[in-house]
């Protein structure tokens, strides 16, 4: 089994936030492959198994726990799958990188992103896949207000390009081979 987690905040107040990219990217997978999310309160998560073939199943978790204590429902959840760090990935916005940029790496620090933190408390390494996609960060202000602020029109085109995108290679990132996985949605991407 393979977790793929996406970042955000519960609620409706969030849904549009920069900081819920990766719940709705969860989202939008979810639908185009015909899921639905159920709650797992034992586990503080919203969760879906995704039979991609016989062989590989992938639950699709999206925390309940707001951002900085994600790690405590991927956690519980990695220890409860037996889950190696290495077959998570996990899907959440980045204010290094410019809107409609993505980046994919595995392991490596925080970055000062509190869900990372949380996720590198919670689990024994933080070797996990990282599909980082790229918010920008504000030109002045405080970060906070940023990311849990509404993306304008241009941002949200260039969230929904990067869906797009990663849509059409979420199965190439999960059958490890993130490398082409990366290149086809880079090439994507410049049209």
């Amino acid at each position: 089994m393979k977790l793929l987690v996406g970042l955000g905040n519960p609620g409706s107040k969030y849904e549009q936030t920069r900081h819920n990219i990766g719940f709705r990217f969860l989202d939008l997978l979810a639908k185009s492959e015909g899921l639905r999310f159920d709650a797992a309160p034992r586990f503080h998560a919203e969760t879906s198994i995704w039979n991609r073939s016989p062989s590989q199943r992938v639950l699709l978790i999206k925390p309940q726990t707001f951002m900085n204590h994600s790690g405590e429902a991927v956690g519980s959840l990695a220890r409860y799958y037996q889950v190696d760090d290495e077959d998570i990935f996990v899907v959440y916005d980045d204010l290094d990188l410019p809107s409609g940029k993505l980046r994919i790496k595995q392991g490596g620090g925080h970055g000062g992103h509190n869900g990372l933190k949380s996720l590198n408390a919670h689990l024994s390494t933080p070797e996990y896949t990282r599909i980082k996609i790229g918010i920008d960060r504000p030109s002045h202000g405080d970060v906070s207000a940023w990311v849990l602020g509404k993306a304008d029109e241009g941002d949200r085109a260039d969230e929904n390009r990067i869906f797009a995108a990663l849509l059409d290679e979420i199965g190439t990132l999960l059958d490890g081979q993130s490398d082409k996985a990366a290149n086809r949605i880079h090439l994507a991407l410049q049209d």
